[in-house]
């Protein structure tokens, strides 16, 4: 199956905690990094997650966000540094994409936002993406 997800990196889940109807799944990226997805309890059946199973971490463009500073005194789970590495700023929006440990992230956001940020290739970034905002994909 093909999507319209840019944002795709390979991991294998590192551990799974089933709740009532949601789950939290950890996934180590091929980079070493760690990633949290919250899902599904029926999806992560139904996917079959466990220990040890090789995954695909899917995010949106639009949903991740960046910072070129601290990130103390945040809820959000997921906080990957990494390097710009292209900006393609258009009238109101811009595409950044972030080389991770791994891989890499693309990140939608506007064109104000990377003026503000100083964002060029080169400039050091943490993408930050909440676990809520991560769907994962059999390997």
């Amino acid at each position: 199956m093909s999507l319209s997800i840019r944002n795709q990196i390979a991991g294998t889940v590192s551990s799974v905690s089933p709740g009532e109807a949601m789950a939290t799944v950890k996934v180590r990226l091929v980079g070493g990094q760690e990633v949290t997805a919250a899902i599904t309890l029926e999806a992560a059946k139904e996917l079959a997650l466990a220990s040890g199973s090789p995954v695909r971490v899917l995010v949106k463009s639009t949903e991740v966000a960046l910072a070129t500073g601290s990130v103390d005194g945040l809820s959000i789970r997921n906080r990957l540094p990494g390097t710009v590495t292209d900006v393609n700023a258009g009238g109101a929006m811009a595409s950044v994409k972030v080389a991770v440990a791994g891989g890499e992230l693309t990140a939608a956001i506007t064109k104000d936002a990377v003026e503000d940020l100083g964002l060029a290739a080169g400039v050091e970034v943490t993408a930050l993406v909440k676990s809520t905002e991560v769907s994962l994909g059999a390997a």
